[in-house]
């Protein structure tokens, strides 16, 4: 078995099909779509930090969140998130509004151009990861599909999908 897509790609990791070899390839994979996510990311007119893109989506989850909130999904202090949300402003990506009955407290929400930023950058995702699944034969796509069902599925310790139950495409 051989390391993917690192400087050792000719060194031999380890031989076999067991879960320790599958898992090396799958953590290159994983490298690998890591940073096609990432330039997919920066791409495009605005660029964010993954921060930046963190503490938004964060908001698009939870929509009318407040900073603690906010500070405590990003595992940061209150001073950071802050900063980060006066540059989020500072740039028309979320809105600050006072919380209609606690009158100290601040709600955090995306604007309009801030939902958009998100939307474009996931179309950029989807279309960079489409060109790479393209390049591959539908049976290797319907393979790579049945692989992740199962694995989703034993990491979640629910049952495995039939063996006809998956899209051929």
């Amino acid at each position: 078995m051989t390391h993917l897509g690192g400087p050792r790609d000719d060194q031999v990791r380890d031989s076999g099909d067991g879960p320790e070899a599958l898992a090396l390839e799958i953590a290159d994979a994983v490298e690998r779509l890591t940073n096609l996510w990432t330039l997919a990311a920066q791409q495009g007119p605005l660029r964010l930090s993954q921060h930046q893109l963190r503490a938004l989506r964060a908001l698009e989850s939870s929509p009318g969140l407040n900073l603690t909130g906010l500070a405590e999904r990003l595992e940061t202090g209150l001073p950071t998130a802050s900063r980060l949300c006066d540059r989020l402003e500072a740039a028309g990506l979320l809105e600050r509004a006072l919380h209609p009955e606690r009158r100290r407290e601040v709600r955090l929400a995306l604007t309009p151009h801030g939902r958009n930023v998100l939307d474009d950058i996931a179309e950029r995702r989807s279309q960079a990861l489409a060109m790479a699944l393209a390049r591959m034969g539908s049976a290797e796509r319907a393979a790579l599909r049945r692989g992740m069902r199962a694995y989703l599925a034993a990491q979640d310790g629910g049952t495995l999908p039939a063996a006809g139950s998956v899209d051929e495409e």
